[in-house]
């Protein structure tokens, strides 16, 4: 499992503050080779500036899901109840891929 947000930092308080020092490109570059170099891997993007990837994968060889982002703000407008993760092991099962515990030790 992969964990990777579009900007990798930011100044303390200050969302989004370096968005324009080219971490975009990085994860971006990210995401496009683990599309075309692999097969059957579950991109799940929550809320609209992770959905923008969806462009770089192909939707034919991997699962994508989409959801609110599970924010305070926006947790209420789709992502309670969505489900992904029993979502996304479902899918790997039925590729013959062994799900992903998701419990916290």
């Amino acid at each position: 499992m992969l964990l990777l947000k579009a900007i990798l930092t930011v100044r303390a308080n200050e969302p989004a503050s370096h968005s324009k020092i080219g971490w975009m490109n990085f994860t971006d570059a990210v995401i496009k080779t683990l599309s075309e170099q692999k097969r059957h891997l579950v991109f799940i993007l929550w809320g609209k500036f992770a959905q923008e990837k969806i462009a770089l994968i192909d939707g034919n060889k991997h699962c994508i899901l989409q959801a609110a982002h599970p924010s305070p703000f926006s947790a209420d407008k789709g992502f309670f109840g969505c489900k992904h993760f029993s979502k996304a092991n479902e899918y790997l099962a039925n590729n013959g891929i062994e799900p992903i515990d998701w419990k916290l030790e």
